[in-house]
């Protein structure tokens, strides 16, 4: 079972599940779930398979992030499942694999497609820190070597400076990152409401993907915030929030 951190209480509002991106974790989602939850909301932030606190796995692809997702909501459903990156895929073939365990679904920008991107020169960047020598976040900042401060500091977010690991299962991750990157021939369609949201500055999602993403999710609506990246919701918070309230609370 996945490592969940559960917040809020149920006041009759459906709960929401959440599930983080690639290199993510459920932590990374405290300050969003603590504001909906806050409304009343019951909000559940899953560590994704191979990372965070959850279980490490040989495989690392849709099917079983799907599957892990329905395990916890189990007989409480159904509820409202919010992924990104990586984590929107899986909350996507959840949708389609079992329709009855999500209300609503939001997608936190990425599409139904393959991707030609691979992030395994991250997983390089990791491995370059001297874990058995680092005193420092300062130090291992520096040992990733990253021109991206913003990245390097995401990352470091997984690192568990006390026990000198990384808390995520990199020999899977880039083994399986074809599977991650890409997206499995699929059947069926979720008929529920599903909201695509999008990062003006981002390039995840174009207009290309749009009739793909309306095979598999008829009544998908489309929603950009605009001057937000890949990380739409931790570089325009109040956006992202205010977009979600109005599409989860609609009838």
């Amino acid at each position: 079972m996945l490592n969940v951190i559960e917040t809020g209480t149920d006041d009759g509002d459906p709960p929401i599940l959440i599930a983080h991106g690639l290199f993510g974790s459920a932590r990374n989602w405290g300050v969003i779930a603590k504001r909906l939850a806050a409304e009343g909301r019951r909000v559940l932030a899953a560590d994704m398979r191979n990372h965070g606190q959850s279980p490490w796995f040989d495989s690392h692809d849709y099917s079983d992030m799907a599957e892990d997702l329905a395990r916890v909501i189990g007989s409480q459903g159904p509820f409202d499942v919010l992924g990104h990156s990586m984590g929107g895929k899986a909350a996507m073939m959840l949708a389609l694999d079992r329709p009855d365990l999500v209300r609503k679904l939001i997608v936190a920008d990425i599409a139904p497609v393959s991707y030609g991107h691979s992030q395994s020169h991250n997983i390089d960047a990791m491995r370059r820190v001297p874990l058995d020598r680092i005193e420092s976040r300062a130090q291992a900042t520096e040992a990733l070597a990253l021109d991206e401060p913003d990245v390097a500091a995401f990352l470091l977010q997984s690192l568990d400076m006390a026990e000198k690991r990384w808390r995520l299962n990199l020999d899977v991750l880039e083994r399986e990152m074809p599977k991650i990157v890409g997206w499995p021939e699929v059947e069926g369609r979720f008929d529920g409401p599903a909201l695509f949201l999008s990062g003006g500055a981002s390039d995840y999602v174009g207009p290309e993907a749009r009739p793909r993403i309306k095979t598999l999710f008829p009544s998908a609506a489309f929603v950009t915030i605009p001057d937000a990246g890949h990380w739409l919701h931790a570089e325009k918070p109040r956006e992202f929030e205010a977009t979600l309230r109005a599409f989860l609370d609609a009838e």
